[in-house]
């Protein structure tokens, strides 16, 4: 009997099965053609290049999860006596193909093995992935079989929304009014109801197992769990309780670790298990239900908005990673301090807030923005050490680390990205843990060796007289650190070494 005609569905950032543009379209000619839908995940050099240790814990238990809704929805029965030798597929068979290798190679496999006739996924935004995906596409449609792309990462593509000049945009609040001129982002649509499968035995095919994304040497992952739960039914979860509970507050207490307002969507949008679309229209529907809430919900989509623009960033940057968009940083004079970048990474500087947000990152994978701007700047300003090496330890340890957000973010906090913050504005971490955090909580919570020091001195312990640390059982340079650097010692540091680079450059 001649073999069904297969639809392959590339998935990559896209792990559902919701507002799947490139789904649809793969159930949809296989319908139409008598065909079946093969889903694959390819981790290629391209993917694991992007990956760090807190990012491979989420995508295992992605792929996981994504293969059994793809189960959940297999259309069993299309698939009896379409060959006379194999048996069709269980319930608990794997359903979503997993492949370790280059993509290119691992397709053109597929195609010279079995009657593939389509292939469809939903475009990345950075370069190595679009290189990738236009050898593939231009291989497939010289042999004339359907390569389609699809937009389902982004609400505006990168190349829709341009200056009066026809160029990208540099500085955001131009960006987000541009985009909101456009047509407004499409309705989500439905996930498919079922989807007949591919049978067919593939060659290279891997168990998850075998990716080898688990953490090592051993689970250092219990606190991500505990925080996070990955998959789209986990990303639909918290979409709901954060529209429920959160998003009324957002506007006046995003800025605040001590309280939980933020969506934390970031993880599930970077991987995908969520679309910007179903976020914004939820954000939306949330504005009309709550008259008086417009100016929170549109607080939050404007947080949406600066997402879009670090990929749009991305698009248009030739290595946002490591070149800076200002070129004048080149020469800026950074120090190598490996002692300092070490204690950074765990917590130990001796700013309170800085070390409750590092450890908050270790233990969870996650960190409030706010904080993140704080424990950026002491890095790249007051100690001077390269905005690449807090890039590096964010990529490895953050969740929600993706080409984009991350590099866009550090280069921000360094002074020398798209819109960024002039070099010369320092975050004091003293001022800005009695602002966002006034009663201590969220140091408290993370550097419990604080917790009995009063309100006022917790995010300056060094300030407190000896009766007083004695009496919060507080032993500076012992149980808790000394400061890495002097508070004025530091700016002042920053602010010669920046008019070092501008001298270098006249």
């Amino acid at each position: 009997m001649t073999e069904r005609p297969i639809a392959i569905m590339w998935f990559r950032n896209d792990l559902r099965l919701a507002d799947n543009p490139a789904l649809r379209a793969a159930t949809q000619w296989a319908r139409e053609n008598d065909g079946c839908v093969l889903p694959v995940f390819i981790l290629d050099q391209v993917i694991s290049n992007q990956l760090g240790g807190a990012t491979r814990w989420w995508l295992e238990k992605s792929l996981t999860l994504l293969d059994r809704s793809i189960a959940e929805r297999s259309d069993v029965s299309a698939n009896i006596n379409t060959k006379p030798d194999i048996e069709p597929p269980t319930r608990n068979s794997t359903s979503l193909r997993l492949f370790a290798g280059d993509a290119g190679d691992i397709i053109d496999g597929i195609l010279e093995t079995h009657p593939v006739g389509a292939l469809f996924w939903n475009r990345l935004y950075d370069t190595p992935s679009i290189t990738r995906d236009t050898d593939i596409k231009a291989a497939m449609m010289d042999r004339g079989l359907t390569c389609e792309s699809f937009k389902a990462q982004l609400l505006f593509e990168p190349w829709e929304i341009k200056t009066g000049a026809g160029t990208g945009f540099k500085v955001y609040s131009p960006f987000w009014r541009a985009c909101q001129k456009s047509p407004p982002p499409c309705t989500p649509i439905k996930a498919p109801q079922t989807m007949t499968l591919c049978d067919h035995a593939i060659a290279g095919t891997v168990a998850v197992s075998a990716l080898d994304l688990s953490p090592k040497p051993f689970d250092w992952a219990t606190g991500l769990g505990e925080r996070f739960s990955p998959g789209e039914q986990g990303a639909m979860d918290q979409l709901f309780d954060f529209m429920d509970d959160r998003l009324q507050d957002y506007a006046e207490l995003r800025d605040r670790p001590d309280h939980r307002v933020t969506s934390e969507l970031s993880p599930h949008l970077r991987f995908g298990e969520i679309s910007p679309f179903q976020v914004w229209h939820a954000a939306h529907h949330f504005a009309d239900a709550n008259p008086g809430k417009g100016k929170t919900a549109s607080k939050f989509m404007s947080e949406l908005g600066w997402r879009e623009f670090a990929h749009h960033v991305l698009f248009h940057a030739k290595d946002l990673r490591t070149q800076p968009l200002q070129s004048q940083f080149a020469n800026f004079p950074w120090s190598d301090d490996p002692d300092a970048l070490d204690r950074w990474q765990r917590g130990q500087t001796g700013f309170p807030i800085v070390d409750a947000g590092m450890r908050e990152l270790w233990h969870t994978g996650y960190m409030h923005n706010r904080v993140r701007m704080i424990v950026g700047s002491i890095l790249v300003k007051h100690l001077l050490i390269h905005w690449r090496d807090g890039l590096a330890w964010f990529d490895d340890t953050l969740v929600d680390a993706c080409p984009a957000n991350n590099p866009f973010s550090w280069q921000w906090i360094g002074g020398c990205g798209a819109d960024a913050a002039p070099y010369f504005r320092i975050f004091n971490p003293v001022l800005q843990g009695e602002k966002f955090d006034p009663k201590g909580d969220y140091v408290r919570q993370w550097v419990p060796e604080l917790r009995d020091m009063p309100d006022q001195y917790i995010h300056k312990p060094w300030d407190a007289s000896p009766l007083i640390l004695k009496a919060a059982d507080v032993t500076l340079g012992q149980s808790y650190p000394e400061p890495l650097i002097g508070l004025k010692e530091g700016r002042e540091r920053a602010l010669t070494a920046y008019q070092e680079m501008k001298m270098a450059m006249a």
